[in-house]
């Protein structure tokens, strides 16, 4: 069987490094061909990587982190709050199991340079378009 595609799909550790990476990789500005090229891999072993179904080696996430100029660390920074057990002395547990797309990606990276009025009026819209999307007879 291949790895990632049992009955609990791939291991919570692979999917939260392949986020990263990802996430990475947007903001940076790069795709899926650019960072494969880097490495020598397809886009498909990337997007395989990203979504945790393929573990990423040592010595890969070490190439992957030079390409970003990242600390290896990077990667697994927040992974012990999203792991059950592994929050320290208590902290509660950071529930990060949604799709990053390169929208929310590009919306965090800009936030910061609006004016802190301005990052609150963002945040009341994005709010109200998720209230209204919950609402399930909300007129559009």
């Amino acid at each position: 069987m291949a790895r990632g595609t049992g009955e609990d799909g791939p291991h919570p550790v692979d999917r939260h490094v392949g986020r990263r990476v990802c996430e990475k990789r947007i903001s940076l500005g790069y795709n899926q061909s650019d960072l494969g090229r880097a490495l020598g891999l397809t886009f498909q072993q990337i997007q395989k990587y990203e979504k945790g179904a393929n573990r990423i080696s040592a010595s890969k996430l070490w190439d992957i982190a030079r390409f970003f100029k990242v600390d290896i660390g990077y990667f697994f920074s927040g992974m012990a709050q999203s792991q059950p057990g592994m929050a320290e002395d208590g902290a509660p547990a950071f529930d990060h199991d949604f799709p990053s797309t390169r929208y929310s990606i590009e919306i965090s990276r800009l936030a910061p340079q609006l004016s802190t009025r301005q990052q609150k009026l963002a945040l009341d819209v994005i709010r109200e378009m998720v209230e209204r999307a919950e609402t399930p007879d909300a007129a559009d």
